[in-house]
């Protein structure tokens, strides 16, 4: 059954509906969950699990993966990046996410939206924010990381924008044959061009990704772009 709305707007109405009305957030949840069909809003979370973009895409991944998670702004990468680290972590695997737009608060109340709060897995994750942050950094970061870790990126155009650091081609290359070496997934949040906005199709892709500078999005294992709410993988 398709639902009217990605699972964390459902929620987002639900905590609306809970604050508005004065009920319990399960009993919103629920109500929502009627309103879409079905019984209950555990029944709904188990159905969409994997039809969620996060669900299809977490089910693809394996260590060592390259990842472009690419939309225009407002369309959810953010988001479904946070998704995928949960769906690590829920497996006992680490999640970072490196970031030079958020602030800590920002990426907490990210999670919240998709209904989950960090601290329910402990130790599992970490926030980076620094200034710093470039392929040399993350290596360094990551470098007693275990196998199975999921790292987001946000975003891959960012690692290009100051002159010290080495070209992004270059970047790119070392953050491959790390992520293979340790069995790392590295997740890139990455920006789509605004003239795909005049393109009229239905979703971005390869061709669409913002690059200032040569890049070969071969050196990726898998890509994704998110339009609306919907999910279309695409080779790279």
């Amino acid at each position: 059954m398709r639902l009217s709305a990605p699972v964390y707007h459902l929620k987002r109405q639900a905590r609306l509906l809970s604050r508005r009305e004065n009920v319990p957030l399960h009993t919103a949840l629920d109500r929502v969950a009627r309103e879409e069909g079905f019984g209950s809003w555990s029944l709904l979370a188990t159905k969409a699990a994997e039809a969620e973009p996060a669900g299809r895409l977490s089910a693809r991944l394996m260590p060592g993966d390259m990842v472009l998670v690419a939309a225009r702004p407002g369309h959810g990468k953010t988001l479904m990046s946070l998704e995928l680290a949960v769906a690590a972590m829920k497996q006992g695997n680490r999640a970072v996410f490196f970031t030079l737009e958020y602030a800590h608060a920002d990426i907490l109340d990210r999670f919240r939206d998709i209904g989950t709060d960090p601290a329910d897995f402990d130790q599992l994750f970490q926030f980076d924010n620094s200034d710093a942050i470039s392929a040399g950094y993350i290596i360094e970061a990551l470098r007693s990381a275990p196998r199975g870790t999921l790292a987001v990126i946000d975003y891959l155009q960012l690692l290009d924008q100051k002159r010290e650091n080495p070209e992004l081609m270059v970047q790119i290359r070392a953050l491959r044959s790390f992520a293979r070496e340790r069995g790392l997934v590295l997740v890139f949040i990455s920006q789509v061009d605004r003239s795909y906005v005049a393109s009229g199709k239905p979703f971005p892709d390869i061709g669409d990704i913002r690059l200032p500078n040569p890049l070969d999005l071969s050196l990726f294992d898998k890509a994704c772009f998110l339009n609306k709410g919907e999910i279309r993988f695409q080779a790279t």
